[in-house]
């Protein structure tokens, strides 16, 4: 892990980068990427760059915290800003492992069948959840079910039995960056698929597979 606070509390993205990452433009990173976890249907690439970099930032913020007078109003209000954080923080990773838990062979499939080169869906301390809970689930159910069954339904396949996300549900987003030519697929059997454009800043009910690859650039913003 290559990122790391700088002495005044701003995080250095990679040391053979020039570009530094505000300790503000962090925590806005930390809510986007919050944002569009709880708001997609299917789990996102992970961010774990940002996550640890909080983590550090939220210790340097404590630290300067303990230097400040009691009684001085700064010390409530930084208090509060570092419980906002941890809450984004939390909710973004149980955000995460609740999506995990409830379509996990898909994710993990998803995560095995991902070309070299491809940003990976999970951290390797999810990667190690995810396995460990298809392999709890397997042994759960053989124990309970599968071993009372006839000997020709004794196995399981999870990839036909736990459901799938469902990317054709409806997402409103923000546009951050203009796009042209978006393919809107029809909703009914007598309409037709039509082409729009996006407006940076406009906002859209969509639905989330036609912007999924937009969401994963960082093009739009789901809300």
């Amino acid at each position: 892990m290559s990122d790391a606070l700088s002495d005044d509390g701003s995080v250095n993205q990679d040391d053979s980068q020039e570009d530094v990452m505000t300790p503000a433009e962090l925590i806005a990173k930390l809510e986007e990427a919050w944002l569009n976890e709880k708001f997609s249907p299917e789990l996102q690439e992970n961010k774990s760059e940002v996550v640890e970099c909080v983590m550090e930032q939220l210790t340097h913020m404590e630290e300067n915290l303990q230097r400040v007078k009691k009684g001085d109003a700064k010390a409530c209000i930084h208090r509060m800003e570092i419980d906002r954080i941890r809450f984004v923080l939390s909710s973004y990773l149980r955000s995460r492992l609740q999506k995990i838990e409830k379509f996990f062979p898909h994710v993990l499939e998803k995560e095995k069948s991902r070309g070299e080169g491809d940003p990976s869906l999970l951290s390797p301390e999810e990667f190690a959840f995810a396995k460990e809970y298809y392999a709890n689930t397997e042994t759960y159910l053989k124990a309970v079910a599968l071993k009372r069954m006839p000997p020709n339904l004794q196995t399981m396949d999870m990839l036909k039995a736990v459901p799938e996300p469902c990317l054709d549900s409806f997402v409103f987003l923000r546009v951050k960056e203009r796009q042209e030519n978006i393919l809107v697929e029809p909703e009914t059997d007598d309409q037709r698929e039509y082409v729009v454009d996006l407006e940076e800043g406009s906002q859209h009910l969509m639905r989330y597979r036609t912007i999924a690859p937009l969401v994963s650039s960082g093009a739009v913003q789901l809300i």
